[in-house]
């Protein structure tokens, strides 16, 4: 079992920038955020495998937002750059111990751990 301890978010204007932190409690073979908007439902932000050496984003948060793994710390972190009032949401934590779904052969984030989240709100 793999704990997920989030911080950061908090309520900034847009344009402003937030880094969000998660420390795992064991080592994960990738860590990423989800978020949820109200009404609507949760969506996939990035991932990051613990080696570092494979990242995903959803298109819209594509070179504003970059998350990194600190492997010392256990620790991943989501930048966020130019926020957007769209960028409003609940941030999730999620943690996948190892790879187990590829879609058409390539690496799939379906993580089965998950953060308390936090709040991200970004006013216009």
């Amino acid at each position: 079992q793999v704990q997920l301890v989030e911080s950061g978010g908090g309520l900034v204007q847009a344009g402003d920038s937030l880094r969000l932190s998660c420390a795992a409690s064991g080592r994960t073979y990738a860590m990423g955020y989800f978020r949820q908007a109200p009404g609507k439902e949760r969506e996939f932000v990035a991932f990051i495998t613990w080696s570092g050496g494979r990242t995903n984003y959803v298109d819209s948060v594509k070179g504003r937002f970059t998350v990194s793994v600190d492997n010392a710390k256990n620790t991943v972190y989501l930048q966020m750059n130019g926020l957007k009032p769209e960028d409003t949401a609940v941030y999730y934590c999620a943690a996948e111990s190892r790879p187990k779904t590829y879609i058409g052969g390539r690496y799939t984030f379906a993580p089965e751990y998950w953060g308390q989240g936090t709040q991200v709100t970004v006013s216009s």
